[in-house]
């Protein structure tokens, strides 16, 4: 595959995949901009290192799957720079270690503004990018990297967020945390679900190698399922504004990825043991609910802060 080096660093950095970091920044800045306490440099700040950690995590699965053995040439998913011969393994790794050294100078600023739990909180997330697929127990490999997705692209991502403007926690923010953690966690289920096969061959011990196809994808459903509970609760009990169900245009975008999983899900039960399924075809439900998650983020801060405003009647 020939490519120019820029080009190669964006396949390494994976954009599409960007809207698990950001969702949570946009969400939380307008349920703080609803609440009076939106701080723009913060929460541009907030933004910035939420998008390195991800890069980092980026990165570092790049590398490390490749050292491990998770990424062959039978990979389905979308090219992988080290596998595929475009970047060599070393500068893969300085790519992650730069990264990382980015979200510190940011991290160094956000805990001028907001103190030492921002010191705590950044060193974790950034210990978990590396350990999600390196260091002696990588979390991806022993079937934690749902665990490590809702929590830190959830409700780390975007409680920190809010704290870092208001300088306090916001069971609301926590809230359309779980919310977003769920979704964000959706994604990494339509990649294990893709991935499930090869996975299990590589010996990356995910939910879907555990407990197969019908688990998985009923763990897609019950995320989404999650993802849509948080703005009912907080309409119901913390009185959010109604607006806040834009947020459930992501769910709707993720209706065609739904159908794919299905399909391969039916394909699979249907050719028994030694039937074939063409797991290529969930790429583009990985990318729909990549989307969905963008939709959904988003349409948590702009319908917070509408709310807030008192447009078109809302209050």
């Amino acid at each position: 595959m020939q490519v120019t080096r820029t080009q190669a660093w964006i396949l390494a950095i994976r954009p599409r995949t960007l809207s698990a970091g950001a969702a949570p920044v946009v969400a939380a800045s307008g349920l703080a901009a609803a609440d009076g306490v939106f701080a723009q440099l913060p929460a541009l700040a907030a933004l910035a290192g939420a998008l390195l950690i991800q890069i980092a995590t980026n990165l570092a699965n790049d590398y490390y799957d490749f050292v491990k053995g998770g990424d062959t040439g039978e990979r389905l998913g979308p090219v992988r720079v080290t596998q595929a011969g475009i970047l060599p393994p070393k500068a893969v790794f300085g790519g992650m270690v730069v990264t990382l050294a980015l979200a510190t100078l940011v991290g160094v600023y956000l805990a001028l503004v907001a103190g030492w739990p921002v010191i705590v909180i950044g060193l974790v997330s950034m210990l978990m990018a590396v350990c999600y697929t390196g260091g002696p127990y990588p979390l991806s490999y022993n079937g934690l990297g749902d665990v490590f997705v809702f929590v830190f692209f959830g409700l780390v991502a975007t409680a920190t967020t809010y704290y870092v403007q208001a300088g306090a926690w916001s069971a609301g923010a926590i809230l359309a945390g779980a919310g977003l953690g769920a979704f964000s966690t959706a994604m990494l289920v339509v990649n294990n679900l893709r991935d499930r096969e090869t996975d299990g061959a590589a010996g990356k011990r995910t939910l879907a190698v555990r407990f197969g196809d019908r688990f998985t994808v009923v763990q897609y459903f019950v995320c989404l399922t999650g993802a849509a509970a948080a703005p009912v609760v907080g309409f119901t009990l913390m009185g959010w504004s109604p607006w806040t169900y834009l947020s459930l245009l992501g769910l709707v975008a993720c209706v065609p990825a739904a159908s794919r999983i299905l399909g391969v899900l039916a394909a699979g039960m249907a050719g028994g043991e030694h039937g074939t399924v063409d797991r290529r075809t969930l790429n583009p439900a990985l990318a729909m609910t990549a989307r969905g998650l963008a939709l959904y983020g988003a349409g948590l801060g702009v319908g917070a802060l509408v709310g807030s405003m008192g447009l078109f009647g809302a209050s």
